[in-house]
């Protein structure tokens, strides 16, 4: 299998998609989020912030490559959904979880208004909405969780805005710098980009300096590194403990994708360091595949393989592969495909399991889940494939 073409990538978008396609779309609003492994829907009524505007992004990114107006459709259906359910008007601020049209969770977050920021991008991206929505996502994000004096976005506040939570890590920060990114593209406006690459000097250079040159996930409010925050919780679903190799191979592609609108040596350096040294501690030898986590001591502490570890593994692996033009990387990239095209590819039903135990079992038959997994981050490797070796796409029509 020749896992480079542009045949075999936009194939296996298609694939994926159409495990969801006869029964995503809730008519009465939305997009269902929860699929057994067969595609039979539980908990129908749930919804999650993270996977109703990754869903939109989805459809956007399908619009983008196959121009079918039916994914255009679903992107309107959902973006529809988010603007008259989990935006909140009163409170100016986005419900984070919501059962039917009832709020269960106003908490705001950062890591949330990410992918709202990063939905408007790919819809603007896509042709399908110029509306204001870019800007507007922007401004929020900047005046209710931009910290001028530390340089990083905080992570939490309460659901009215009048407090923010103490604490402060990477993952929203590094989501925030995958939006501002997908903002300037859509914009090419340098504001955003000129964000994205302060978040990736203050991530993968200043606060990677104090923990060895690795991303750890957690800090202080002074942005002293947290050790110890959700030390009895390393599967925590935002905030796990311990190093994450699929975040140091997910900062390592959104720094070549930086590099690819304002190149400086130091991002690629970086990209190669952090992709190298996460692919040596945590992959498995004996049964292939990236575990989940591993501790100071670089001792893994998450045995299990997530979807999205080897997915996003994948897409830096041809990042670096053309950045560097280094084969060991296309290596990387055959390794990781064959991986899950042995293991979590479910060749049955279609689209990736989410999570397999050591030996590579699967731990549950539940393959999507609100919150947790919409094949955002499998359509979004080979979405990133595509674009980084320049094999987008064809004229819609």
């Amino acid at each position: 299998m020749d896992y480079r073409t542009r045949d075999f990538l936009t194939a296996h978008i298609k694939s994926i998609l159409e495990f969801y396609e006869p029964t995503i779309v809730d008519t009465e609003g939305g997009h269902f989020q929860n699929f057994l492994d067969d595609g039979t829907i539980f908990d129908p009524e749930v919804r999650h912030l993270v996977s109703s505007t990754r869903i939109v992004i989805n459809y956007c990114r399908a619009y983008e490559l196959f121009g079918h107006a039916g994914y255009r459709q679903k992107a309107l259906h959902g973006l529809d959904y988010i603007l008259t359910h989990h935006w909140d008007e009163r409170r100016r601020g986005y419900n984070w979880t919501l059962e039917g049209s009832r709020a269960t969770d106003q908490t705001n977050h950062c890591y949330g208004l990410a992918f709202v920021l990063l939905m408007h991008s790919a819809l603007r991206q896509a042709g399908i909405d110029d509306g204001d929505g870019i800007e507007e996502s922007f401004q929020l994000l900047e005046n209710r969780f931009w910290l001028p004096d530390d340089g990083i976005y905080a992570d939490e506040a309460s659901s009215d805005w009048s407090q923010l939570s103490p604490y402060r890590g990477q993952n929203a920060n590094m989501h925030a710098c995958e939006a501002l990114l997908g903002a300037f593209e859509a914009t090419n406006d340098t504001r955003y980009l000129d964000r994205a690459h302060a978040l990736s000097r203050k991530f993968a250079i200043d606060l990677a300096g104090k923990a060895g040159g690795l991303v750890w996930e957690h800090y202080t409010s002074d942005l002293e590194i947290d050790w110890n925050y959700n030390r009895d919780d390393p599967r925590n679903l935002y905030r796990p403990w311990g190093f994450q190799p699929g975040h140091q191979t997910e900062w390592a592609k959104l720094l070549l994708n930086l590099h690819q609108h304002r190149p400086e040596d130091w991002m690629v350096e970086r990209a190669v360091d952090l992709f190298d040294r996460a692919l040596d501690v945590a992959w498995d030898t004996k049964s292939g595949g990236i575990y989940y986590g591993f501790d100071p001591d670089l001792s893994i502490c998450d045995d299990e393989k997530y979807f999205w570890v080897q997915a996003e593994s994948i897409a830096a692996a041809a990042r670096l592969a053309v950045a560097t033009g280094d084969d060991v990387y296309w290596n990387w990239y055959d390794r990781l495909w064959e991986y899950a095209d042995e293991h979590m590819i479910d060749h049955e039903y279609g689209a990736w399991y989410r999570v397999l135990d050591s030996e590579n079992a699967r731990l549950s038959n539940r393959k999507s889940e609100a919150g947790a997994k919409c094949d955002y981050h499998t359509i979004g490797a080979c979405w990133d494939v595509l674009e980084s070796t320049n094999k987008t796409r064809p004229k819609q029509n």
